[in-house]
């Protein structure tokens, strides 16, 4: 693998001509090539595509593992040692990725940004990254000369050396006549250790001896007790140990070959000659700075390796140091995991760093899990804290002032010992050491050791970086937590008492439910009076009636509503898989009646579905009537029947330009204006028929619907970020921006939003919402499952500093994942909670792709967001769609429905009424004299009736405002338009559906009370769901020869006496009264709520029809 070999698949030419920048990796290693990996990952996900490396190496092999060199021994294969196959350096595009391999570089000029090779090579770079790793240190007794003479001597560090190694063992006997009787390995470190293991697995090797200065194996990352542990085992292979032994010098022959080591005399003793046929060298490394040599790079005068800043430059510009080369807080890293954060932070900052804000390398995590000599080891955090070495300020409450003072003067070992305390368990049966740190309090994990036992690392490991308080006892992290056997009471027998108070038993509560028939607990306590005194009780009776419920094999259903025998999610993926497209087709499909009208619950969330699938325009007719009224005027309706206007303003940018069009907008409407949680600018008071208009003004200055009506996304809100604030490490305007342009319209099962704060202050408050990100030095922090109302709910942390575009990959798997599986009208916050595993579960599928639908997921988010549009610009341009919003359909007339008071100088509407007083409409209440007649109302064509979907229209007769329906295969429906229960103008904007016994209703949209549409009162028509309303119904039908709607009413003057607008709008105090008691003959009673047998007319319709109970439905006051 001499020479060059560089990447041929080709790329596309436009990407090819685009400037690219070049990066020199000097160094084919484990760090280098993690470098390079990090790099290439960064620059591809960004899109921006804008690097070239080229990587050179001193050995003949590509980068390979050299924590995995002992297995060399046992199957001689280099090509398994290789961190990644051959064919992976040519699978990049032509030129993205370029390797020499046997080809060091010697030297680098700095002025010219170029660097030459031993071969001859000349590269021009941008950026140089020096990854020279180190060499294996050798003792001070023995100088590098007399090391290489010396025919049996070794260093453990690279393929060459462990072939050199190999091959001294098998040509033993033609060298020195006979095996290696004894070979030595010096140094009872991690090297040593798995040195001695790759001889021990050498059969031309007799017996191997390990020589170490200290007390005991492993003392860099072990205290003795954990050392001593290993070093059993170790003596249990068959390898001899000496300890507390130093060794003086080596001895060898005439001809240069090895014959012994000189140990130093114990005691005062002399010294010792100690006969060995082969030693290896495994105490520690010398890092490769000898480059400086050509260029004036700084490197460190105790210890050595290139000086480098907290972002890995050393003190020339374009030049940097990563891996064991590099010296950062006068001090180098011989593992690999602080070489892997070294790349890790410097890859970011060279591709994301100009776009986001630079990270800075910490004092870098050396904790280290490995298996050696057959014994599981680990070591994580400040290990030794509790002799008094720590690497960070120990975490918990400290004022500002007292963290400046332990920078300036930190404390002593005997003072930090004082605030430490180790647990330590110790098994000899298996061989188990563990020693875990905490502060006194008990309430952070500084650090630990494990030999034997390690399956709890990457967790303790992860709970010590955090630096975050625990939330179980210390001694729980050893022993596990106590068991509980009782949770359930399985243990108890059926006459043990479970609520004192009131003496109930175990008994009492299973037979309950295997007798009673009770399914709730509530229906348990009322009952049985059980948790109904202390309280005390309800844990374990709350326990042992769930095991009950269980036992008896209840399932509560979880259908969509009375119409579907689906879950939501179920109907979701019929939906998907047999391509169905409206909700007809749905109720043809799978619906329990296949002409079925459904109702208020099915309609909104199979037209979620539909929308989250196919994103076709709502305001097509055969759509539309599956919206409810918010979607159905792309407005959120307010308690007056008016509609709020809210523009989208991504992130909640927005130029002067674009408030003084608002503010214009605002003023010729006469709009109420209110800044949002969301960073918006809502517009309150817009009637229906001036939508279009409004949105026509808004939408030729550049603005969008905000979809604030919808079950979508509405916001995401965000703090000015690093662009302006002095705290920010990231771009959360952009990024909030970036996220909410691309989410925009997307329909879900309940709305969700979103925050970006650029840094760990949240002012954005993105814990708070259904996906939130933070910026930190590294990235970003994904949060997920929060959300205000009235059950808050604090996000939980999804995945931790991953890139820009990372983050927008992982929110698109989660946001169609829960578009797919939530329940209906269910938060993400809920999701979460119900989801098997909660968090982790959920993690498991979006982030670890446990389910190997991640690409897939990814796929249709790109579908969705692929087919936004604009839903009011589809209005505003359409002359069909604009006439929906007319106030009456057979008129061009308007009517005031509520008035304005003013207050801090803009209008709202009046207060609602404080007495909501039952309130009963019947045709009985109209003049007896009154001449009814068949009369044209409006055109047939205005219902723009279709096949396959209930239209409305809301028509003016006199003063009065009427509702009315066309129903396909059933024919039309009138009513008032009036709903008694907050005198809000509003039913034909209502959803159209039946209840069980397949008599149509209309659904209020305001509070979802529920009228019968049946024009005769003796079969229902009129009554309500709620039994404290009813409202008038009419005769309808079609005159098709004269494209018109007929309805059987009384003159305008006798309904104008009982249902005319004025009458029942909303007023100001005083008002409303002296208009009730006007013409009090032809006038509605209101009295005081009385007992229901009395308080309905024995005439009225409420009073003929039995009240209906339908999906909506209760008689309780809904706020």
């Amino acid at each position: 693998m001499n020479g060059v070999v560089r990447a041929t698949q080709p790329g596309s030419e436009a990407l090819l001509q685009r400037p690219k920048k070049r990066a020199a990796v000097v160094g084919l290693g484990m760090v280098g090539i993690a470098f390079i990996e990090k790099l290439l990952k960064y620059d591809i996900d960004s899109g921006r595509d804008e690097w070239e490396v080229t990587v050179f190496g001193e050995e003949p092999h590509i980068a390979y593992n050299r924590v995995g060199l002992t297995q060399y021994f046992t199957n001689r294969s280099t090509e398994s040692l290789y961190l990644n196959p051959l064919q992976w350096y040519s699978s990049h595009a032509e030129g993205k990725l370029t390797y020499h391999t046997s080809d060091p570089v010697v030297s680098i000029d700095n002025h010219a940004k170029s660097l030459r090779t031993a071969n001859g090579l000349h590269f021009q770079y941008d950026e140089c990254i020096l990854a020279t790793g180190s060499n294996a240190a050798l003792p001070p007794y023995i100088s590098l000369q007399q090391f290489q003479n010396t025919r049996g001597a070794f260093v453990y560090r690279t393929i060459k050396d462990l072939d050199d190694i190999i091959g001294y063992a098998v040509n033993a006997p033609s060298v020195i006549g006979r095996r290696i009787r004894k070979a030595a390995v010096v140094g009872g470190g991690l090297l040593g250790l798995e040195a001695a293991k790759a001889l021990l697995d050498l059969e031309e090797v007799d017996q191997v001896v390990l020589v170490e200065r200290n007390r005991w194996v492993l003392s860099r990352q072990l205290d003795q007790e954990g050392g001593t542990l290993v070093l059993e085992k170790v003596k249990s292979l068959g390898v001899e140990v000496l300890l507390q032994a130093r060794v003086r010098n080596l001895l060898w022959n005439d001809e240069e070959r090895l014959t012994g080591l000189l140990l130093e005399g114990k005691d005062g003793l002399p010294d010792q000659n100690y006969q060995v046929d082969m030693v290896v060298f495994a105490v520690g490394i010398k890092p490769r700075d000898d480059l400086t040599a050509s260029t004036p790079i700084e490197v460190a005068s105790r210890g050595g390796g290139f000086i480098v800043d907290n972002h890995l430059q050393t003190n020339l510009p374009h030049i940097y140091a990563i891996g064991e080369c590099a010296n950062f807080l006068d001090e180098t890293f011989g593992l690999i995991a602080p070489g892997v954060e070294m790349a890790e932070v410097l890859a970011f900052n060279l591709t994301e760093g100009p776009y986001h804000s630079m990270r800075e390398l910490k004092a870098p995590n050396i904790s280290t899990k490995l298996k050696l000599m057959g014994v599981d080891v680990a070591s994580f955090g400040d290990f030794f804290a509790d002799q008094g070495k720590i690497s960070r300020p120990l975490p918990g409450a400290t004022s500002a002032h007292a963290a400046r003072k332990a920078q300036l003067t930190p404390p002593t070992p005997e003072e930090i010992k004082k605030k430490v305390k180790a647990l330590t368990y110790r098994d000899p049966f298996s061989d188990v050491y563990k020693k875990y740190i905490f502060t006194a309090d008990g309430k952070y994990i500084l650090g630990g050791m494990m030999v034997g036992d390690v399956k709890d690392y990457v967790k303790l490991v992860g709970l010590c970086n955090t630096g975050k308080p625990i939330e179980k006892p210390p001694a729980e992290f050893i022993i596990g937590a106590a068991k509980e056997g009782e949770e359930e009471g399985d243990d108890l027998p059926h006459d043990a008492q479970v609520c004192s108070c009131h003496n109930v038993s175990k008994g009492d509560i299973v037979e309950c439910v295997k007798t009673g028939g009770i399914r709730s607990f509530g229906e348990m306590k009322s009952s049985t009076k059980c948790g109904m005194g202390c309280g005390g009780c309800v844990p374990l009776a709350t326990s042992i009636f769930n095991k009950a419920l269980k036992d008896a094999g209840v399932e509560i259903s979880n259908h969509l509503c009375k119409d579907f025998p689906y879950s939501r999610q179920e109907l979701y993926q019929i939906i998907k898989f047999r391509k169905l497209k409206k909700f007809t087709a749905v109720m043809k499909a799978v619906g329990k009646k296949t002409d079925g009208l459904g109702c208020e619950v099915c309609k909104p969330a199979v037209g979620s579905i539909l929308s989250s699938l196919y994103n076709e325009n709502i305001m097509k007719p055969s759509l539309r009537q599956t919206q409810d009224t918010n979607d159905r005027y792309l407005a959120n309706v307010q308690r007056d029947g008016t509609y709020s206007v809210v523009p989208r303003l991504p992130a909640g940018e927005i130029t002067p330009t674009g408030l003084k069009v608002i503010g214009e907008v605002a003023e010729k409407f006469g709009l109420y204006t209110k800044i949002t949680g969301g960073q918006r600018i809502d517009m309150f008071g817009a009637k229906k028929q001036d939508l279009p208009q409004i949105w026509e003004l808004l939408i030729n200055a550049g603005f969008e619907s905000g979809h604030a009506y919808g079950k979508a996304l509405r916001t995401v809100k965000s703090c000015v970020g690093n662009t302006w604030c002095r705290f920010g490490v990231g771009d959360s305007v952009g990024l909030a921006a970036e996220v909410e342009n691309r989410y925009k319209g997307l329909r879900a099962p309940h709305k969700f939003k979103g925050g970006v704060s650029g840094c760990v202050r949240e002012c954005a408050e993105a814990q708070g919402k259904d996906f939130g990100l933070i910026a930190t030095p590294k990235g970003w922090n994904i949060f997920v499952g929060g959300n205000g109302g009235a059950k808050p709910r604090h996000a939980e942390l999804l995945v931790e500093d991953v890139t820009r575009r990372e983050a927008i990959k992982i929110l698109d798997r989660f946001l169609i994942f829960y578009i797919q599986s939530a329940d209906k009208l269910e938060r993400t916050a809920r999701w979460i909670e119900k989801y098997p595993g909660g968090l982790k579960g959920l993690k498991e599928v979006i982030v670890d792709d446990k389910l190997g639908i991640c690409a897939d997921l990814e796929k249709e988010m790109e579908t969705l967001v692929g087919s936004y549009h604009c839903e009011w610009t589809n209005v505003v341009n359409n002359p069909e769609r604009r006439k929906a919003f007319k106030q009456f359909a057979n008129t061009d007339e308007t009517q005031i429905v509520s008035e304005k008071i003013t207050e801090r100088a803009q209008e709202r509407p009046v207060d609602w009424p404080e007495d909501s007083s039952p309130l009963h409409f019947s045709l009985l209440d109209i003049a007896k004299d009154a001449k009814w007649e068949w009369r044209s109302i409006c055109k047939l064509s205005n219902l723009d009736r279709q096949s396959d979907a209930p239209t409305s229209v809301a028509v003016k007769y006199g003063e009065v405002q009427l509702a009315v329906w066309n129903i396909p295969g059933r024919g039309l429906r009138a009513s008032q338009n009036m709903c008694p229960h907050k005198k809000a103008f509003v039913l034909a904007d209502g959803l159209v559906g039946e209840d069980e016994q397949g008599r149509e209703y209309v659904s209020c949209p305001l509070h979802k009370r529920n009228y019968l549409l049946n024009p005769n009162p003796a079969e229902g028509g009129g009554s309500c769901s709620d039994t404290n309303y009813s409202i008038m119904t009419f005769e309808a039908k079609a005159d098709e020869e004269n494209d018109a709607v007929l309805l059987y009413l009384p003159p305008t003057d006798a309904l104008d006496a009982v249902l005319s607008t004025t009458k029942w709008m909303l007023r100001k105090a005083g008002e409303e009264l002296r208009l009730l008691v006007k013409d009090s003959d032809q006038a509605v009673e209101i009295v005081e709520p009385l007992p229901l047998a009395k308080m309905i007319d024995p005439l009225s319709s409420a009073a003929l029809a039995t009240p209906i109970k339908v999906c909506g439905g209760s008689g309780a006051l809904d706020w």
